[in-house]
């Protein structure tokens, strides 16, 4: 080794600038003497010119280095929280592990997670769903198809996960009914006598454009309200006939095509007035029809039977309007008549009474006529109706029946042998079953409250929400939610009602009352 070689072995090694180091070399610079091949002081002359370039462009090039701050332990929290939320890396999450901010601070940590679903995205389809103007799924061509919609094989296959089409036909069934009661409460008047049956529509307002209303139907209580009760209540509440909903058909040839069939709809709503409240108190479980009709019953099977309110509601005619049996029947038999030799279908909805009215009703459309069409029953929310002999009977008359259920719905629960001991025969459920729950809801409170369970608006929510157990809330459900929260705010979660507070505009108001003209709706009644 020379000696000129062990001096540069010992002499320590010198520092490289990370910039210096990136710079292509260039032969014949003064920035690279080693290019320079020269001895004596013209060596000396340029690595002495070459440490001033290089010292220069040390102070152009190069950040001045920050200072070393002296340790605080308040201001190193802060900075690697700082950190953390935004993203800084894995280094600064390792960090702040010791220190188990979570679980000193619970309340401040989930007030961030709640505040993290609330992203932008979250808050733009908020406001989109808070417009009020509701985007239905799309129409889909279903004549192909449309009897296994309709129920003809109790709709195997379809409800779990839920057919993309059915869930569809769900919710206009049920916005239909939210029709009812929308009609109902802007005009609770009495009968007129002199109005002709298809002029009672009065504000009815259908939700479908391709359906048009044929006819008005009234159910008449057979009780009378106790005279000393009847001065304290508006004259609506306490009359023993009222309008309960009407019939409608598609009247679009387009929308036929598509569907593959004529549709009428039977819509009826749930309870109201005081007599009807009555009636659904008397659960005594009696024969379904006369006495001559049970004897050719009794011969084969047991007598079917049913709530003997449900039937008076059913059977009993009022002064100046029939029975609802007895209008159902004439309706459709017109409606036959007029468009004899066309595909037809029959759909008869209803929200709590009118779920069970609506069994009824179909136990009657099914031998009205020598070739009745199809008919299902699409309720949502309805009671137990009648024995396990009038469930087989509408079974064995063709009739289906497709009871969409919130878990939590206690209306769906009775009656019952436990709750009646009084009862000498068991209720049964009639048909297949759709079972939501509030709890799959992102925007409902899991522990909503019974009214919350049973609300026709809730049940359309859940419905446009469901996909399948298991699968979650539909991301890209449609329905608006400004009935949901005017009806239900207490039961919605607090981060997204506050939000609607904040980003809503021209709220609906549910308390005022609606014109013919008026988009916005009344609330509908929760039983």
């Amino acid at each position: 080794m020379t000696v000129g070689t062990a001096a540069a072995a010992g002499s320590p090694p010198r520092h490289v600038s990370p910039s210096r180091a990136s710079l292509p070399s260039r032969r014949g610079s003064p920035l690279n003497p080693q290019s320079i091949k020269s001895s004596g002081a013209t060596t000396a002359v340029t690595t002495s010119a070459a440490k001033i370039h290089l010292a220069n462009l040390d102070r152009v090039l190069l950040k001045p280095s920050p200072p070393q701050p002296t340790f605080q332990p308040e201001r190193e929290l802060m900075v690697h929280s700082n950190n953390q939320r935004s993203g800084a890396g894995e280094r600064g999450g390792m960090m702040m592990n010791p220190f188990n901010l979570a679980s000193l601070f619970p309340d401040l940590f989930r007030k961030q997670a709640a505040d993290e679903i609330m992203s932008p995205r979250s808050l733009t389809r908020l406001q989109r769903l808070l417009s009020d103007s509701s985007r239905s799924s799309p129409k889909n061509f279903i004549a192909a198809n449309w009897r296994q919609i309709h129920g003809v094989t109790g709709w195997s296959g379809l409800l779990d996960p839920l057919d993309e089409n059915l869930r569809r036909e769900l919710v206009r069934y049920g916005d239909f009914v939210q029709a009812a009661y929308h009609a109902f409460h802007s005009l609770p008047s009495p009968v007129c006598p002199a109005a002709s049956p298809s002029s009672r529509h009065r504000h009815l307002l259908l939700p479908d454009r391709f359906y048009r209303p044929t006819r008005s139907l009234f159910a008449t209580s057979s009780l009378d309200l106790p005279d000393w009760a009847q001065p304290a209540a508006p004259q609506w509440l306490t009359q023993r006939s009222n309008w309960i909903g009407y019939v409608a058909v598609c009247d679009n040839d387009r929308e036929v095509r598509r569907m593959g069939r004529r549709d009428v709809t039977i819509v009826l709503r749930g309870t109201a007035t005081c007599l009807e409240w009555a009636e659904n108190l008397r659960t005594a479980l009696v024969p379904v029809d006369s006495e001559a009709e049970a004897a050719v019953e009794v011969r084969q099977r047991s007598v079917p039977k049913v709530a003997c309110g449900f039937r008076s509601l059913h059977k009993t005619a009022g002064e100046h309007v029939p029975s609802l049996a007895t209008a159902v029947v004439e309706e459709v038999r017109r409606l036959m008549e007029v468009y004899e030799g066309e595909e037809l279908s029959i759909t008869v909805t209803g929200h709590s009474l009118g779920a069970a009215l609506a069994l009824l009703v179909a136990d009657e459309l099914s031998t009205c006529a020598s070739r009745v069409p199809p008919i299902a029953v699409v309720s949502f929310g309805g009671p137990r109706v009648g024995n396990r002999a009038f469930a087989e009977r509408l079974k064995r008359r063709g009739v289906n029946v497709l009871r969409v259920v919130n878990d939590k719905d206690v209306v769906t629960m009775v009656p019952s042998a436990a709750g009646l001991p009084h009862l000498s025969e068991e209720y049964e459920h009639v048909g297949s079953e759709l079972r939501v729950d509030n709890r799959d809801s992102p925007y409902l409170r899991p522990d909503a409250g019974p009214a919350c369970c049973h609300d026709l608006e809730a049940y359309l929510h859940l419905v446009d929400g469901f996909m399948g157990t298991g699968f979650g809330f539909r991301s890209d459900a449609q329905r608006s939610l400004v009935r949901l929260l005017e009806l239900q705010g207490p039961n919605i979660k607090k981060v997204y009602l506050s939000r609607a507070q904040a980003i809503r505009l021209n709220p609906v108001d549910v308390h005022r009352p609606v014109q013919s003209n008026d988009p916005a709706c009344l609330a509908s009644p929760s039983v």
